[in-house]
């Protein structure tokens, strides 16, 4: 088996873990009761990837304290909150995972300190080591008191004793890791006190060293303290990251010092340390969207590996299983962890040690459906997999009487309604007017660093295939077809197209589309209208090739009109557009083309802009004509996706579940 080496056992501390994969820590945001233990959707969704065949579960961030640095509790599980019902709870998730035979570790914080969320401050200032700035708010922290610091210290032995009771294999502390209070502590940048927790190295660490010492104490030497950590944070300054390749000084922990610190912590008892990289000032590293590299945090794990002689392990779009068999096989971890995979195909442990490669459905890492519903809605979800952390009330609906189900249009509403049609038992029949399917997906996966976007399409092809969907391929249904049919149901998918509007000279003007499947080519200056996350990304690709580019903008910002996108996304693309010499012009409007100059209005001023050609990017509109003229035809008709309002891929998805599953 090829993958053969990356289902052997391997052991953190005293615990032995079936396999090296494990479910990486993510915000359990929605997952939590009302007293602060495990509601059903928490213990279904991480029950399911323990099904899945992930060989260790870690769960999303818990609260030791709430008293020194309020959480707005129970927004996510407590195990010191309420102590018994914690345990109660627990115990009905941690024994459903071991009839798997994976094991489970609970994750517990130390607190937020200056990167605290502003919709969960509260009415007290943020604490933090030293009176430092808050992350996101003109505020000034308030130093934590020694008290303080044994108070929590405390409360950490508290929750690993209560998860031990109930049934969790180990803990992780969190963390030394993106800049939250322990790491906080731990940089320089950060603490500036006098006492012993402040200065040398060894005293920045004290904190995070009474809390192993203390979980030792109470749990004894046998029960696993892994930790989550960061040997390198990538701060250029307060409030500024550093972008992948770019020159700059490190104003937080350097490797030299994260080297130093590893070995600390080891030598005061942590089991392992989950190593990423990255800060709440460099979030974009913390939290990688597609514009990073996948695997980015393997040469920082090797180095760990190198230093320590626990188990690491390593995250960081690590979905692609070759390049986590080398890891191992290399010697750059000991485990892998995969955090958003898992949100978008719990299965895929299982389907990898099967060797059903092809049918595990791809995390795009467009954090809409994750970090992007956290930070608005403080819910977790997938935008690829409706199905996440709703396992229970979106479960397959059996049905009575199979149905035949005409479905129009082959993007990504149109494939999911069939791939769940079909899953229910019902007989779907897919047609697209092009030769493929995929829809926007295929324009939109076009640039390098979009390449799980196009993985999707492919992905989708091969359920159809396997579920046996028909797809009749260059076909532009009318509604003689559709009526000629005697279809039971009929979706509408048909999708939506660019907006376009003349510019005088327009046969040097196109669509973002049409740029990036390579029908027209834009020639070496271009200006791109529209500053959304069509034309940013459509910008940074085209300067990628080595064209000059600018971007019109007609509000005074990019990225205005597009959410909820993750602040990892936006704010890592709104800094690669500069980086890429991408000229931006923001509250512009296009005037017209011709003889290779775009016109522009801003501040009631024209100027020019000369340019090969420009590329339009302000939009689509939805393509609905053949659902008006069924309207009153189809007693049972759907209109799904762009087709009934233009979104993102996520809400085509997750719409097309919905409907798809009440058929």
């Amino acid at each position: 088996m090829k993958y053969e080496k990356l289902f052997t056992p391997v052991k953190i501390g005293s615990v032995t873990i079936k396999n090296r994969f494990a479910m990486a820590p993510m915000g359990p945001l929605g997952l939590s009761d009302a007293e602060g233990g495990f509601n059903q959707r928490g213990m279904d969704y991480y029950t399911e990837r323990a099904k899945g065949g992930t060989g260790l579960i870690i769960t999303g961030v818990t609260f030791v304290d709430n008293e020194v640095e309020e959480h707005g509790m129970p927004n996510c599980p407590s195990p010191t909150h309420n102590p018994v019902h914690f345990v109660r709870t627990s115990r009905e998730m941690t024994e459903r995972i071991h009839a798997y035979n994976a094991k489970v570790f609970l994750q517990m914080s130390g607190g937020f300190g200056r990167v605290t969320i502003p919709t969960n401050l509260g009415e007290f200032p943020p604490v933090a080591p030293s009176p430092i700035p808050h992350r996101w708010l003109d505020k000034t922290c308030r130093e934590l008191t020694k008290e303080e610091i044994h108070s929590i210290v405390k409360k950490f032995g508290d929750g690993a004793y209560n998860a031990k009771r109930a049934g969790f294999d180990g803990v992780q502390i969190h963390a030394v890791h993106e800049g939250y209070l322990i790491d906080q502590f731990a940089i320089s940048l950060f603490n500036h006190r006098t006492d012993e927790y402040g200065g040398s190295l060894e005293n920045r660490l004290r904190f995070a060293r009474e809390i192993v010492e203390e979980i030792k104490e109470r749990c004894g030497k046998d029960f696993p303290v892994a930790l989550r950590y960061s040997p390198k944070s990538f701060i250029k300054d307060l409030r500024e990251g550093a972008l992948p390749g770019e020159e700059f000084t490190e104003k937080g922990r350097d490797l030299d010092e994260g080297v130093e610190a590893a070995r600390l912590l080891v030598s005061y008892g942590y089991d392992a340390l989950d190593t990423d990289v990255g800060s709440y000032d460099s979030w974009w590293w913390s939290h990688p969207p597609m514009y990073q590299e996948k695997g980015l945090y393997r040469p920082y794990c090797k180095l760990m590996k190198e230093t320590v002689d626990v188990p690491v392990l390593c995250a960081g779009r690590m979905d692609d299983p070759d390049m986590a068999l080398e890891a191992v096989q290399n010697g750059a971890c000991d485990m892998v962890s995969l955090g958003r995979p898992l949100l978008a195909d719990p299965d895929y442990v299982n389907k990898l040690r099967m060797e059903l490669v092809d049918e595990i459905r791809p995390c795009i890492s467009c954090q809409e459906g994750c970090m992007g519903r956290i930070q608005e809605y403080s819910m977790l979800n997938c935008a690829v997999n409706p199905q996440a952390c709703r396992e229970r009330v979106t479960a397959y609906t059996p049905i009575i009487k199979p149905k035949r189900v005409m479905i129009v249009g082959g993007g990504v509403a149109g494939c999911e309604t069939a791939r769940v049609l079909a899953i229910r038992g019902h007989q779907p029949e897919l047609f697209e007017k092009s030769g493929q399917l995929g829809g926007n997906l295929l324009p939109g996966g076009a640039p390098d660093f979009k390449e799980d976007d196009i993985a999707l399409a492919h992905w989708y092809e091969g359920q159809m295939k396997k579920w046996k969907v028909p797809v009749h391929y260059h076909v532009q249904v009318d509604k003689e077809q559709v009526m000629a049919g005697n279809y039971d149901a009929v979706v509408i998918a048909t999708g939506s197209v660019p907006k376009v509007f003349s510019l005088g000279d327009d046969e040097k003007v196109y669509t973002a589309a049409q740029v990036l499947m390579k029908e027209k080519e834009p020639g070496q200056s271009v200006a791109v209208i529209g500053g959304g996350l069509v034309g940013c990304e459509t910008a940074l690709a085209l300067a990628k090739q080595g064209k000059k580019v600018t971007i019109v903008e007609a509000l005074d910002k990019l990225l205005t009109v597009n959410g909820p996108l993750c602040h990892a996304n936006s704010e890592m693309l709104e800094r690669l557009i500069p980086y890429h010499k991408i000229q931006v012009v923001t509250n512009a409007k296009a005037r017209f083309y011709q003889q290779g100059a775009l016109t522009i209005e801003t501040d009631g001023k024209e100027r020019l802009i000369s340019c090969d050609s420009v590329v339009l990017a302000v939009g689509y509109e939805s393509e609905k004509s053949l659902y008006k003229e069924l309207e009153f035809e189809i007693p049972e008709l759907y209109l799904l996706g762009d087709a009934r309002k233009v979104s993102n891929i996520m809400y085509g998805i997750w719409d097309a579940f919905e409907v798809a599953n009440h058929i």
